[in-house]
C-alpha cells in the first residue's frame, strides 16, 4: 500500500482588530524586530486585505519605486514546527498570484529584504523566481549582521491565477 502525502490545507485568514494580537505574538516569535504601532495600524488598511494574512503570517504594502508600483513583503514567516510542509511556498504563491491579479494599481514587481545571515531564506525566494538586486548595507539597525539582500521578482501575467477564497 503506498501512502501519498497530501498537500496541507491552508486557509488564508484576513487580519482584523480581533486577531491582531495573534499577529503581534507571531511576529515576536518569528522575527528579531519589534514592530511599531504604526506597522500594526497600517496592516489593517482595507486596501491591503489581500496582502496581509494569518497562517504563520505574511504582511505586505504597496510602494512606489522608480515610478512603478511594487509590492513590498514586510514579513513572511511560519512557526518552526510547521516549516517544511509547503506552507511558506503556499503563502508566497498566494502573494505572487494576488499581486499579478491586482489591477488598481497594477503592480510591476514584488520585493523584499533578507538578512545576510539567512541564506536558506534567500535560496527559498530564488527558487521562486526572485533575483538578488544587491545588498542594502546597514538595513537592520538593531540586528547583527546589519546588512540585507534585496530580492525582487517581476510580476508577469503568467503569475496570475484563480485565488482560492478562504
Amino acid at each position: 500500500m503506498s501512502s501519498t502525502r497530501l498537500p496541507p490545507r491552508v486557509s488564508f485568514a484576513s487580519l482584523t482588530p480581533n486577531n491582531l494580537g495573534t499577529v503581534r505574538k507571531l511576529n515576536s516569535v518569528l522575527f528579531p524586530i519589534k514592530y511599531s504601532e504604526k506597522f500594526y495600524n497600517d496592516i489593517l488598511q482595507p486596501e491591503l486585505e489581500d496582502f496581509c494574512k494569518l497562517v504563520g503570517t505574511f504582511c505586505c504594502r504597496i510602494e512606489t519605486s522608480g515610478g512603478q508600483m511594487k509590492l513590498y513583503v514586510m514579513t513572511m514567516g511560519v512557526l518552526a514546527p510547521y516549516r517544511s510542509r509547503g506552507l511558506g511556498s503556499q503563502c508566497l504563491d498566494h502573494i505572487i498570484r494576488t499581486a499579478a491579479d491586482h489591477q488598481n494599481p497594477h503592480l510591476s514587481a514584488i520585493f523584499l529584504h533578507v538578512q545576510i545571515s539567512n541564506p536558506a531564506a534567500k535560496t527559498f525566494y530564488e527558487r521562486n523566481g526572485f533575483k538578488e538586486l544587491g545588498v542594502f548595507e546597514n538595513y537592520y539597525k538593531k540586528l547583527v549582521p546589519h546588512d540585507a539582500w534585496i530580492l525582487e521578482k517581476e510580476v508577469t501575467a503568467g503569475d496570475a491565477g484563480e485565488i482560492d477564497a478562504a
